[in-house]
């Protein structure tokens, strides 16, 4: 498969990232993922400094392949993550970003030859992000799992592309080599998955949660968080159910609180990821769900959907 100069510098052998998904994207599946000849990605989340810095100590045991961290710009460690990350920056090709503008970091992680590719849900973000001086950026649509924005991936992607002359890499909803393919198609120079990867047989998450991915249809997610303010796609579950039934109650009053939410929501993700208990526990995953019918280890998904790909493009990219 032929890569553009951009996947090129990053010296991946397939345009294939895993998403950073934050208590799934541990050092192990990351390093699977890079030694795969994609780019695995150690989702930093909320987690502390520290656990980030084990996990990147252990990727670098795994693997001598390229591989990036994903930093979640509202956590309260996020300053301390930036730091792990650079303490260990001779082993991080790239650093991808959520839920924020990575401005304040972006000189020192591209003086330490770090390429900084945030996730944006818009034209607008997109726009900012190049005039700030990224190196690329991840147009996600709203199928993906776990926090959406508002737009479609077949809608934002050619849009971003078209608004912008950095690379543009494609994200959600694509689980195979047709949406790769298509995210050619679309401008974009590669892909991001993340639900994929959850059952990869690298993936820490509990057997429950695998198992709800893979028994998943089409139909089978749903978005909490809209009426609040910060939209999240998950599979139904007991949880979900939940969340979404108080958060519709609050949303008809004429002085909604949210705050019962928070409480509810707070370590849901990790509850999943740890113990899959599906009474107190989110299992993000996006609409590609439905799609997923076996495990696979990391370098049969990447070589999977990259061969699809290849032979759908006959070889023409």
């Amino acid at each position: 498969m032929q890569l553009s100069p951009f996947m090129r510098s990053l010296g991946l052998k397939y345009p294939l990232f895993q998403g950073g998904m934050a208590w799934v994207a541990d050092g192990k599946l990351a390093a699977a993922v890079s030694n795969a000849g994609g780019l695995g990605i150690i989702g930093g989340g909320n987690a502390p400094g520290e656990v980030v810095y084990n996990e990147i100590k252990t990727a670098i045991s795994l693997t001598d392949r390229p591989f990036g961290v994903n930093v979640m710009l509202l956590s309260p460690h996020v300053d301390e993550v930036v730091e792990a990350i650079l303490q260990q920056k001779d082993n991080i090709a790239v650093v991808t970003t959520g839920a924020g503008n990575p401005s304040r970091y972006l000189k020192r992680l591209q003086e330490a030859n770090i390429k900084v590719i945030p996730v944006v849900g818009s034209v607008g973000l997109a726009k900012i992000m190049e005039r700030s001086g990224v190196d690329a950026v991840i147009a996600e649509g709203m199928e993906s799992g776990g926090h959406i924005g508002k737009l479609t991936t077949m809608t934002l992607v050619p849009q971003v592309v078209d608004a912008i002359k950095i690379p543009v890499i494609a994200a959600g909803g694509i689980g195979d080599g047709r949406g790769l393919a298509a995210a050619f198609m679309l401008g974009a120079q590669g892909v991001q998955m993340g639900t994929r990867f959850l059952v990869a047989r690298e993936s820490k998450i509990s057997p429950i949660y695998k198992q709800a991915v893979l028994k998943a249809k089409d139909i089978d997610t749903l978005v909490t968080g809209d009426f609040a303010g910060h939209p999240s796609r998950v599979l139904k579950n007991p949880m979900a159910r939940k969340y979404l039934q108080i958060e519709k109650a609050e949303a008809a009053k004429d002085h909604p609180d949210f705050n019962s939410l928070d409480e509810l929501g707070n370590g849901s993700l990790r509850r999943a990821v740890e113990t899959g208990d599906p009474n107190t526990g989110a299992y993000m995953a996006g609409e590609i769900s439905g799609m997923i019918k076996k495990e696979q280890t990391a370098k049969e998904i990447v070589e999977e959907v990259c061969q699809t790909a290849s032979d759908l493009l006959g070889g023409v990219q």
